[in-house]
């Protein structure tokens, strides 16, 4: 649980406004435990790749909720998103995925498109890192 440990700030004024759904900075608390992720693919539980994007996508968020709550944390402790993708992304998909997973508030995100992933059939790869207690 979050616990009050990572707050995601809006900087309404001072700042260009966001050209997506991200928080432009997100405070961790001090003495937290740092958690780093290995960048997630959109494999199914039996390691299979399908070949649909958004498939990928969904895949891809399912197995994000899986690592958090293996180490008892929620997307809420998520602070830093980066998004690999090889394909150009269905933001209207991609969007309600993101929204339904980190709420009103996400957090901070980078995304960058690539020529290639760590396979042929990878087309999205998405990294996150969390803070907890």
């Amino acid at each position: 649980m979050n616990k009050n440990v990572v707050t995601r700030l809006s900087l309404s004024g001072r700042v260009s406004k966001a050209v997506g759904n991200y928080t432009h900075i997100t405070k961790i608390k001090p003495n937290s435990t740092f958690y780093t992720f290995s960048g997630q693919i959109g494999a199914d539980l039996d390691g299979n790749i399908p070949e649909e994007f958004n498939q990928q996508v969904k895949n891809t968020f399912i197995n994000i909720s899986n690592l958090l709550k293996s180490v008892d944390l929620e997307p809420d402790n998520v602070i830093k998103v980066n998004i690999w993708s090889k394909e150009e992304i269905d933001w209207e998909y991609f969007d309600k995925i993101y929204g339904d997973f980190f709420g009103e508030i996400p957090p901070s995100m980078t995304i960058a498109y690539v020529n290639a992933l760590g396979l042929e059939t990878i087309k999205i790869e998405i990294e996150i890192w969390a803070a907890g207690q």
